[in-house]
């Protein structure tokens, strides 16, 4: 039995993975903005087995106050789930800069700050795992999603770097990408820009319109990724990344392959800027 603390359980992902993780027999943590939403998260639980925590992952004061609280109830934190996010479409030049700054607050930032708050507790127990749920977008950038994409790969570089760092330290770090699930990140936690430019509206709007027609008939299954956490959680060897989804091995298969042919059409000129040895 490990210790879990899971931000973004009130729906999703982030809702399977707790259900999944208690299924599994173990304590579990679960985290919202508005903790009414997962009251029946820690009630479906036997009794000592979980607890429901407010948690908006912009407010340092509530993150600490959730890390108390599960060290507090479980004597320790074995697994972090950096879950809380959601998604914001546009076209770079209608990005708004005070939404794509709340954006980089809560997906990026607000993982910042709940990994370094747990940290202390890993490190002081030699041991535990923080398993960042990144995305496809992390890994293939594509419109509408720039903004999007830019805080997941900010956080795939913040995961890499930190798996270094606290490796030696007993302590494991992995990403997790989805590709398309059948969740509300389309709907409900989508926000779009309110200042569209009709210059892109056959190519970025029409895409926007894409993504919001096919939300709820996107492929994957929540649960599944949910299982799949759980498993990679139990490893003594986690992979630094875990792609889940055929389209987001797809695309970054295709995304490696041009890259690496990129590479290699431009191997004369990079090797061509050092000094003469």
């Amino acid at each position: 039995m490990t210790r879990w603390l899971i931000t973004g359980c009130s729906t999703g992902i982030g809702r399977e993975i707790s259900l999944a993780a208690l299924a599994a027999g173990h304590q579990v943590a679960a985290t919202a903005r508005r903790p009414e939403t997962i009251v029946d998260i820690a009630a479906s639980a036997t009794k000592g087995q979980a607890i429901a925590l407010p948690l908006d992952v912009t407010d340092r004061q509530q993150i600490s106050d959730a890390v108390t609280s599960t060290t507090e109830a479980f004597g320790g934190i074995d697994v972090l789930v950096n879950n809380a996010g959601y998604g914001y479409m546009s076209a770079v030049e209608e990005g708004e800069d005070h939404e794509v700054r709340r954006l980089f607050d809560t997906n990026y930032f607000g993982v910042v700050d709940t990994v370094k708050a747990v940290l202390p507790t890993m490190r002081q127990q030699r041991s535990g795992h923080i398993i960042n749920i990144s995305s496809m977008t992390g890994l293939v950038a594509n419109p509408p999603n720039a903004y999007y994409s830019s805080t997941k790969f900010a956080l795939e570089a913040l995961t890499e770097a930190l798996a270094k760092e606290v490796g030696p330290l007993g302590i494991k770090v992995s990403a997790v990408e989805p590709g398309a699930f059948r969740t509300d990140w389309g709907s409900r936690s989508m926000r779009e820009t309110a200042t569209p430019i009709t210059d892109y509206a056959e190519g970025v709007g029409a895409r926007k319109e894409l993504i919001k027609a096919f939300a709820d008939h996107l492929p994957g299954d929540p649960r599944r990724v949910a299982d799949a956490v759980v498993m990679l959680a139990g490893l003594d060897d986690p992979p630094l990344r875990l792609l889940l989804g055929q389209d987001v091995l797809e695309a970054t298969r295709e995304k490696l392959a041009d890259m690496n042919a990129s590479i290699d059409q431009w191997e004369p000129v990079t090797v061509d800027v050092n000094f003469p040895t």
